[in-house]
């Protein structure tokens, strides 16, 4: 049987989302809680890849059990499966596995799927949004950038609408990424003010690693007049990510929402 897990983290302290050798992340605490909790050892797949210090208010793991899973522990019959909600979630086991995870980490549910379901390829977007902020506050410091400077948004709003006529993001990815394709379908692309906040939201079908640190820090250049509107969008064409501005806070980023056409 494959499940899937929807979880929710604060990425300060962790080397990001996939499983690293010696470093800490969300998918090995995820696996070592599932261990203890179910006395099996589970192999996750990831849907949205987050870096280090990024945040997420959702996000998925799947998983494959040879047994079905109770609310207590692993059964023998695949078949007798004690789900603890007509839905079919775990309610049981999340709140036992959400006492053995750091706080930090929270599982929201854990679900049967279809033996096909693939929490990676199946999703149909990814929202992001990255939190600014530009007076001093103690409270915003590990979860939004600070940014001291005048900011031109007419600029702002003008690269965000550039963003979306435009496929290929080979400039902001960072280096040494394996991937295929560096084109993406952008959905949305715009800045809002939220609160004390400036806000960017991007949707896109899949994002580069990196990719919205980059569009971000970039836009930024042309906020402060380093370069213009028509130079941003040259970095676009110009498919060289040394142009790019990486350099941005990950704790200002969030991975808010994963899309799926059922789940």
């Amino acid at each position: 049987m494959r499940y899937f897990i929807e979880i929710s983290y604060k990425g300060t302290a962790y080397s990001g989302f996939q499983e690293q050798h010696n470093a800490n992340t969300i998918q090995a605490e995820v696996e070592k809680a599932l261990e203890i909790y179910f006395k099996k050892e589970f192999q996750l797949t990831g849907s949205s890849r987050t870096d280090a210090g990024v945040h997420a208010l959702q996000n998925y793991f799947h998983f494959d059990s040879d047994q079905a899973l109770t609310g207590k522990r692993s059964v023998d019959e695949p078949h007798t499966s004690q789900l603890s909600s007509p839905g079919g979630e775990l309610e049981e086991a999340v709140y036992h596995l959400n006492a053995i995870l750091p706080r930090d980490i929270v599982i929201k549910r854990i679900f049967p799927v279809g033996d096909e379901a693939h929490c990676r390829f199946d999703a149909l977007w990814r929202e992001y949004k990255y939190f600014i902020y530009s007076h001093k506050n103690p409270f915003l410091q590990d979860r939004a950038f600070y940014f001291p400077y005048k900011i031109d948004k007419e600029a702002l709003a003008q690269c965000a609408a550039l963003i979306k006529n435009h496929c290929d993001f080979t400039s902001f990815s960072k280096r040494n990424t394996q991937v295929k394709t560096f084109i993406c379908e952008i959905q949305k692309s715009e800045w809002s003010d939220e609160g004390e906040m400036l806000v960017y939201t991007v949707r896109s079908n899949r994002f580069l690693r990196g990719m919205v640190k980059a569009l971000v820090g970039t836009m930024l250049r042309a906020a402060t007049g380093k370069i213009s509107v028509a130079e941003f969008e040259e970095i676009i064409n110009s498919r060289d990510c040394t142009k790019a501005e990486f350099s941005v806070s990950p704790h200002g980023l969030f991975l808010v929402e994963v899309k799926f056409d059922k789940v």
